[in-house]
């Protein structure tokens, strides 16, 4: 049975047409969209976005997860330039790339995040660039390239407790993803770290409790915290709806644990307001 989506859960439905029309014009996709955010109208009446580059197919099937699982087209050469020329006419001070997983090219994609922050930089050399990366199946030398363009925050989402990564993660591999941070961390003091977790999939809260201890261990600066909405009847059901009075306690055990911030939240989302998180730190 599914279980009815609480009242601190619920927003407003409101007119986004102008943003999806630009975002539509320069042939983009956005995660927002694809992975049915909750918070897209508010993000779009910013209006800001979340690029998803590389395509809209994923070449992964995690169970949270509504992105499309195909065989992705051919990378698109000109993306990088729409991504910038988009983010240009929105007038973004603050900009976030991320994507699909790209298990089928040889860099996992990170030549295309290195081009679409170097043409980001172009067309606005003020704006501050966050990236937020699938693991690349453990390729340092593919995180290299996306840190050698030098993006001001790498985010990479650990999601989930490790226990559940068979269900929740199948083709993701948990002590792969805090090694991919820690290199992150390990490669410039200037660069923010920054991860993502889900609650409500059927974790304990001492389970989360040493997630946020290994993702600190790992270097993170920042952790957002959020409430796992199932997007699709495809997709994993909800086990809990974790009550707001939680979140709270885990923003501040994160804050104990050292993370300069914790945005913890029903609705918070790993890109959500991430140009005042930053602006914070």
């Amino acid at each position: 049975m599914t279980m009815r989506l609480p009242d601190w859960i619920r927003t407003r439905h409101v007119d986004i047409h102008d943003t999806m029309h630009l975002l539509r014009r320069y042939k983009l996709s956005t995660v927002c969209e694809e992975a049915r955010c909750p918070n897209r109208a508010k993000c779009f009446l910013k209006p800001t976005a979340t690029f998803m580059i590389l395509g809209s197919y994923c070449t992964r099937n995690c169970g949270f997860c509504s992105v499309k699982s195909s065989m992705p087209y051919p990378v698109n050469d000109c993306e990088p330039e729409n991504v910038a020329g988009a983010a240009k006419e929105l007038g973004l001070k603050y900009v976030v790339i991320t994507s699909v997983t790209r298990d089928d090219l040889s860099d996992g994609g990170a030549g295309q995040f290195a081009k679409t922050i170097i043409a980001v930089r172009h067309n606005l050399p003020h704006a501050k660039v966050e990236v937020l990366t699938p693991d690349f199946k453990g390729d340092l030398a593919a995180l290299r390239t996306v840190l050698d363009a030098r993006p001001n925050v790498y985010n990479h989402n650990i999601e989930t407790v490790e226990r559940l990564y068979p269900v929740v993660r199948p083709m993701a591999d948990y002590r792969r993803s805090l090694t991919i941070l820690r290199r992150a961390r390990d490669f410039s003091s200037d660069l923010f770290v920054k991860s993502g977790i889900m609650l409500g999939l059927g974790e304990e809260r001492e389970e989360v409790k040493g997630l946020l201890r290994d993702i600190r261990e790992a270097g993170c600066d920042v952790i957002t915290i959020g409430q796992y909405l199932r997007p699709m009847k495809e997709n994993l059901p909800v086990i809990e709806y974790v009550r707001p009075e939680v979140f709270e306690e885990l923003r501040i055990t994160a804050l104990d644990m050292g993370f300069k911030y914790a945005a913890s939240g029903p609705l918070v989302r790993s890109s959500m307001n991430a140009e005042e998180m930053y602006d914070h730190v």
